[in-house]
């Protein structure tokens, strides 16, 4: 066998080195500010990113190659990602494993979900993959590669007060030593300005929103605070969405009652797997799993938030949706 490199493998090297340089230049020339674990983010093609997220979407661009069956589960970070990723896999392989016994009982939920926005070259081989295969993302969905878009997401959103207030909390748990805390007012003072990782937090929502809109059957557009309140109602709308909706059969068997409650914010956070040891996320950062279970409830901002940093973030919330038929109406 030749030990020189295939023409394919050559091929991919050379564009591999494009991307470094192009990323190079991005890094050298994109609009820059203060970063909340990072240094530094920077907006491309408006939205912010930091350096290793931003070559891992060159990466996506280029070698990224979807599965008409793939699934994606896209969300602005700290908005019900984990518990999300969990109901889509129980949903889904609730046929392959027997709750007594469940897969998530030993594996956390974001080890059933590959992280896309990790990836680095050589890009993850995908081949030997449950089918369908499952993915997640925080990138907007104009930053995504346009081969996806065959295939079918499921975006969740939340109170942009309790995303400010999760993502400050998560965020100074992963920022580096050499960097100082981040305060509560420089977080509402990026955030506001729309300074924050995959933002502005209107614009990545406002991404999927209309693409949910003209694509409905490929976009399915949930709300946290919709979910908290009828669980089951959304397990249902996943099954039928997914193609394999809940039979008269297993609402009989409570099937939905059992993946709502495998899924809860008590029983996942109160799961060994969850709170002992690190997840790791590609090579950028490993993190303690224990980090991705804070309260998980509706309108912790209260505890944070003036009344005058509340009006201001409703404010330009209001200003940025108006006219898209998307409103918050959640009552605390």
């Amino acid at each position: 066998m030749s030990s020189f490199p295939s023409a394919q493998a050559s091929k991919e090297d050379a564009e591999y080195k494009n991307i470094s340089e192009k990323h190079r230049h991005l890094i050298e020339t994109l609009p820059k500010h203060n970063g909340w674990w990072t240094p530094y983010l920077y907006n491309y093609n408006g939205f912010w990113l930091s350096p290793n997220i931003l070559k891992s979407n060159l990466i996506l661009h280029s070698y990224f190659k979807p599965h008409p069956t793939d699934i994606f589960l896209a969300s602005f970070m700290k908005s019900g990602t984990t518990w999300l990723k969990a109901l889509i896999f129980s949903t889904l392989n609730r046929h392959r494993y027997s709750f007594s016994n469940h897969h998530l009982h030993n594996h956390s939920p974001h080890s059933t979900f590959w992280m896309l926005d990790i990836e680095s070259y050589p890009i993850t081989d995908f081949t030997n993959s449950l089918t369908p295969r499952l993915f997640s993302t925080h990138f907007a969905h104009t930053l995504l590669p346009p081969c996806m878009s065959s295939c079918k997401f499921v975006y969740v959103c939340r109170d942009p007060k309790d995303v400010l207030i999760s993502k400050w909390h998560f965020m100074n748990k992963i920022r580096p030593k050499d960097l100082p805390p981040l305060s509560l007012d420089e977080a509402f003072a990026l955030f506001c300005l729309g300074v924050s990782d995959y933002g502005p937090f209107w614009e990545q929502v406002m991404s999927y929103w209309r693409a949910s809109l003209e694509y409905p059957d490929k976009i399915m557009f949930l709300k946290y605070e919709e979910i908290k309140k009828e669980p089951g109602v959304v397990v249902r709308k996943l099954a039928a969405f997914f193609g394999k909706p809940i039979s008269e059969e297993e609402e009989e068997k409570g099937v939905v009652k059992e993946i709502v409650k495998l899924c809860s914010f008590e029983n996942l956070s109160n799961l060994e797997v969850n709170k002992e040891g690190f997840e790791k996320f590609g090579k950028l950062v490993d993190i303690e799993k224990r980090g991705f279970f804070r309260k998980g409830v509706i309108g912790d901002w209260k505890n944070y938030l003036s009344e005058e940093m509340k009006e201001r973030i409703d404010g330009i919330i209001d200003e940025k949706f108006k006219g898209s038929g998307l409103v918050f109406t959640t009552k605390v």
